[in-house]
């Protein structure tokens, strides 16, 4: 009898502990529940800036399972990766320690896929968001600057195709040139923005001269900063803007194959411009977004267009950039079609004759690309 009442006491000392336990750990929880979110929260904001590799280590650390061979291609020491982890700073790599700290050098993330000739961390493109009220100006571009886009050797209009599957646009379509809006030699970039006289023209210049080859070809010249303005939206939104008006043009016309939305870069005469059999070209340069599931296809297709271009015009690209990360869209609608590409014509100082001498090669470039792509369609 002793030893059940003993047991039964013991059984009740053990109950009471179990909810001692569990009421303390629910008092716990909730007095630290702003603290444990607090927690969440960083994890989860900061989460994207450790890398991968370091990721990698610290669960093969633990889970051998996780330290493969060909994760291994470089061992890494616990006090470089602890570094890392606290600063994210890459000892290897300089770029990590100034690209932080320093405004407008956030490019050390961007990727150098191929590089032109004098391409390099220092003349990457870079993105343009100037304040909405510059980019509703209004200038109209000289008549005989336009004449010299025309070909005197053009007897009346081309057989132009009906059927249209190439689609030029201009999500920042502000995006001009000092030359044509009689600013020639301004040292300042933030000038070359216009809402009439801008790199619409070039777009217009480019769709022409595929069309003299035969190929079908819309070109939108929507006024991207009325169209932002109506919105009220600020620069930086101008993606979502011309997102809309792809998958517009995709719903009213099936047979869209090809997208390319043509920019102007910022940089100046030096680092846009080349020479080739005594002409001078304004340079381009292919954007990849990286953030996007269309980017190994996408970006086939801006290394033929570059591979072209160099074999028939020398260094007039500048290569191939893939882009992502905090500061940049990452995407460029470019997940619409996995034909789809961002192309830089020229900079703020090249000048109307330069930018058709471009139009004109990379329509002929694009011309030969699909001809060949079409060929080995047919075949298979």
């Amino acid at each position: 009898m002793a030893n059940k009442n003993r047991n039964i006491s013991n059984l009740s000392l053990l109950i009471t502990i179990l909810l001692f336990v569990i009421i303390t750990f629910i008092l716990a929880a909730s007095f630290f529940s702003k603290e444990r979110q607090a927690v969440h929260s960083y994890l989860q904001k900061n989460i994207g800036t450790v890398s991968s590799q370091i990721l990698v280590t610290m669960l093969g650390a633990e889970m051998p399972s996780f330290s493969s061979d060909s994760l291994k291609k470089e061992q890494t020491s616990m006090i470089s990766l602890g570094f890392e982890l606290a600063t994210n700073v890459n000892i290897g790599d300089v770029r990590s320690l100034v690209g932080n700290e320093m405004p407008g050098f956030n490019i050390f993330k961007d990727e150098i896929i191929i590089s032109g000739k004098g391409t390099n961390f220092t003349t990457l493109p870079t993105e343009s968001s100037p304040p909405l009220e510059d980019i509703l100006n209004k200038v109209e571009i000289a008549k005989d600057q336009l004449t010299k886009t025309e070909d005197p050797n053009t007897d009346g209009k081309p057989n132009i195709p009906q059927r249209k599957n190439f689609y030029i646009y201009h999500t920042h379509s502000w995006e001009s040139y000092l030359p044509l809006l009689g600013l020639e030699g301004n040292p300042n970039v933030n000038k070359a923005v216009d809402s009439k006289t801008n790199i619409t023209i070039v777009g217009e210049m480019l769709g022409k001269e595929m069309e003299k080859l035969g190929l079908g070809v819309t070109v939108d010249k929507t006024n991207m900063g009325e169209e932002l303005k109506k919105k009220g939206w600020k620069t930086p939104k101008s993606y979502k803007v011309s997102r809309a008006l792809v998958q517009t043009a995709i719903s009213k016309n099936q047979e869209l194959d090809y997208f390319i939305d043509l920019h102007r870069d910022s940089l100046r005469k030096k680092n846009t411009t080349v020479k080739i059999h005594n002409n001078q070209y304004a340079k381009v340069v292919f954007v990849v977004g990286k953030n996007n599931p269309n980017y190994e296809e996408n970006l086939e297709i801006a290394k033929s267009l570059h591979e072209i271009l160099q074999k028939k015009y020398p260094h007039i690209s500048r290569g191939v950039i893939g882009k992502s990360g905090k500061g940049v869209d990452g995407v460029y609608n470019q997940d619409l079609s996995k034909r789809s590409i961002l192309v830089e014509m020229g900079g703020v100082d090249n000048n109307i004759d330069e930018l058709h001498n471009t139009a004109k090669a990379f329509a002929d470039v694009i011309n030969q690309y699909y001809r060949e792509a079409e060929k080995v369609s047919s075949e298979n």
